[in-house]
């Protein structure tokens, strides 16, 4: 009986520190690749930073390309939990909203704070996507799965009544609008705050589609 305990136990550690580790390897990985770059940093560097043996990271995830993936997913969602991102909270209070300019308010609130996490990783992406065929692959699938996002968000706006332009107007503006380029140049460079941001992408929105 002890003997079991002890085994259920130890299993259970195991389990915990394996958690423990692909989480400290994700968020290494999420730092490095934004401030080095996919391309320069290896799976080595990872390591490093996460305080674990490589081989832990090969046993982990295998290669670079799918530890990118994984880095993308937690950054997106803001934590480690595998919940898709039009099923979160925040985005569920943007559908439930029934008026159709407040919606666009709030999903553009919504947006900034999702540019303020990921713009930095997409771009290291969109960099190494020149010369790189995983990056590149992995680029194409970021446009594609928010394409469908917004494409949700559009088929949502067209039941309100309250849109001026074709369901697909709608969804491919609001697709070029939220690549984090926008964010970039007018936060990060030009220095508006994430606030004034959100307010401005609100109102384009407003104008544009209602």
């Amino acid at each position: 009986m002890t003997e079991g305990v002890k085994r259920r136990y130890d299993s259970t550690r195991r389990h915990e520190q394996a958690l423990e580790n692909r989480r400290r390897i994700v968020a290494a990985a999420c730092v490095l690749f934004a401030e080095r770059g996919y391309g320069r940093t290896t799976l080595a560097d990872i390591a490093a930073s996460a305080g674990v043996a490589v081989e832990t990271v090969y046993a982990a995830f295998k290669n670079k390309p799918t530890l990118l993936h994984r880095a993308w997913d937690v950054t997106v969602g803001g934590d480690d939990t595998d919940i898709q991102l039009l099923d979160r909270p925040e985005l569920r209070d943007v559908f439930d909203e029934p008026d159709l300019p407040t919606r666009l308010r709030k999903l553009a609130a919504v947006n900034t704070r999702l540019m303020r996490r990921t713009t930095a990783l997409r771009r290291a992406v969109e960099t190494a996507a020149a010369t790189d065929e995983a990056a590149a692959a992995m680029l194409a699938e970021i446009d594609r799965q928010r394409l469908e996002s917004m494409a949700a968000h559009a088929r949502a706006a067209e039941t309100t009544g309250r849109l001026r332009v074709s369901e697909v107007e709608c969804r491919d503006v609001l697709w070029t609008t939220t690549d984090g380029s926008l964010w970039h140049g007018l936060v990060q460079v030009r220095g508006w705050t994430d606030e004034r941001y959100a307010r401005w992408l609100g109102e384009l929105w407003v104008g544009q589609l209602t």
